[in-house]
């Protein structure tokens, strides 16, 4: 592995061209990624119109995930295979044309079958993104690429659920697939203004690494659907996980013979090798995997405890979407004057702080209570993903960014995944150790106990009836306090992991000057 990347731009500043293409992928970024979330505050009144269970209706989501994560580690493949543009151009086509069939669909295999096409061209548009700052701009002004992506990345997960929420009750949910029309027609033509174009070489077909595709497709389709359905399938009580996890080792089992027996793996994983590159894509994974737990947990304890709807949390939500923005407006000017691991670190304590703050709810906590943790949460991830996306593509060469970038942004959702699996099991285990515990500190002999449940049972008519309700809403009381203290445990759980996570900063490698530098002029 070289020290610094090789064949990279020269110094020098980039051009209208460079720019437009810079803003194509970090449009069809953002749209990829608030796809991921924006059907979320809509999934009740989606699941009635087409006839689906609660359960089935996770699928909705689940689907677009898992076709978007396979898909990420075959770009750079498929970016040699027909030229970047002619890729990028068949990915937005793609995913207008199978967001109208999302829009349009009377039915569950319908809808599943738009948001697996969906997932397939948008998960093809993120690892791109990056490719096009590491290809298109002069290393000096990556930092400012970077960080125009980086923004759009935090704030599509953060904005999808607040956005879905407000057409669902203005409009329709249907629009909130139809709005992705002119967004990728927008998007069209800044390729065709932005990416020159380039042939490809139809040979990669003949000599694909295809054990590794197929081992890539299985594995990573495996395991994101054994991780979103584990936790409600009792995870290897059940067959289905069983049988994915099987998958999951046969996958690694032909990508590991791919990369033996290929001349050129679909992703060449020597590039692990690398302790910088190993450790961007662990803090990416982690930083997944914080992010997506808080945009999950926030809303749930909003919506449980505070009686809030989907468009109340999504404001709560925003405010750490208005700090990430600030943060990267800032970034360029901040790499140019602190070392890249210093600034990690920092970054990775003020989240390891936003979680810590967050810990401390109670059952009279509303929106007001995560303003802090949101705000500081918002500069730690953007002041974190941002360099590290950095460091990704400037330490390893040209030619490799591609790969690099697919590694990034796959850890990343792997993180999510990761994490809103082990969130679901230990709240829920949280929940159960509370709830006893509470329940087993009250005193059936207290005379303020037997106070409140005499007049408990009095206002619901007295008798066994009475008596009844008047324990069941003791239980209720109880079930309220263990379910706050088990969101204290999980934001506090996210702390101590993030702390964990934080000492892998010192095996980064300093940014080139030159890539930082010129981005403060």
């Amino acid at each position: 592995m070289s020290e610094a990347p090789s064949g990279t731009a020269p110094l020098e500043t980039a051009d209208l061209a460079a720019w437009l293409a810079v803003a194509a992928g970090t449009l069809g970024g953002f749209m990829a990624f608030l796809d991921v979330s924006v059907v979320n505050s809509a999934m009740p009144v989606i699941q009635g119109e087409i006839g689906a269970t609660q359960s089935e209706g996770t699928w909705i989501s689940t689907a677009y995930l898992v076709a978007e994560i396979v898909v990420m580690p075959l770009t750079t493949w498929f970016d040699r295979l027909i030229g970047l543009r002619r890729f990028l151009l068949a990915s937005a086509v793609l995913f207008t044309l199978f967001s109208m069939l999302c829009g349009l669909a009377g039915d569950l295999p319908t809808m599943i079958c738009g948001r697996v096409g969906q997932g397939l061209a948008g998960g093809s548009l993120i690892p791109t993104a990056l490719t096009i700052i590491a290809t298109r701009l002069p290393p000096r002004q990556q930092a400012i690429g970077i960080a125009l992506f980086s923004c759009a990345a935090l704030l599509g997960p953060i904005i999808g659920p607040l956005l879905g929420g407000w057409i669902t009750e203005t409009y329709s949910w249907r629009y909130a697939f139809y709005i992705n029309a002119p967004i990728c027609g927008v998007l069209v033509a800044l390729l065709l203004l932005g990416l020159p174009a380039k042939k490809g070489d139809w040979h990669e077909l003949a000599r694909a690494d295809w054990a590794g595709i197929f081992g890539m497709a299985l594995a990573l389709g495996s395991i994101t659907i054994l991780l979103e359905e584990g936790h409600r399938e009792q995870w290897f009580d059940s067959a289905l996980i069983r049988t994915l996890a099987a998958g999951c080792v046969v996958g690694c089992v032909a990508v590991g013979w791919g990369q033996w027996r290929s001349a050129r793996p679909i992703v060449s994983l020597a590039l692990l090798r690398n302790p910088a590159l190993t450790a961007t894509i662990v803090l990416s994974l982690m930083a997944g995997a914080l992010m997506f737990t808080s945009l999950f947990s926030v809303p749930q304890f909003l919506a449980a405890i505070a009686g809030y709807n989907a468009w109340q949390s999504g404001t709560v939500i925003a405010i750490s979407g208005g700090s990430a923005i600030l943060a990267a407006a800032l970034y360029p000017l901040v790499i140019a004057r602190v070392d890249v691991r210093l600034l990690v670190g920092a970054a990775f304590l003020v989240q390891a702080l936003a979680c810590w703050q967050a810990s401390h709810l109670t059952a009279a906590s509303d929106g007001t209570a995560f303003a802090l943790s949101q705000m500081l949460l918002g500069v730690g991830l953007t002041l974190a993903v941002v360099p590290l996306q950095q460091v990704n593509v400037s330490v390893v060469r040209l030619e490799e960014a591609g790969e690099a970038s697919s590694l990034f942004v796959v850890a990343r959702n792997l993180g999510a995944s990761i994490g809103l699996a082990a969130v679901a099991s230990f709240q829920d285990q949280r929940l159960e150790f509370h709830h006893w515990r509470l329940h087993s500190a009250i005193a059936a002999s207290d005379p303020a106990m037997q106070a409140q449940v005499a007049a408990d049972a009095a206002a619901h008519g007295g008798g066994a009836d009475g008596l009844a309700a008047a324990l069941t809403l003791v239980d209720s009381h109880v079930m309220m306090d263990a379910l706050v203290m088990s969101f204290n445990d999980v934001f506090l759980a996210l702390a101590v992991a993030t702390l964990l996570a934080s000492p892998l900063v010192l095996l980064l490698r300093p940014i080139d000057p030159a890539r930082a530098m010129g981005a403060a002029h």
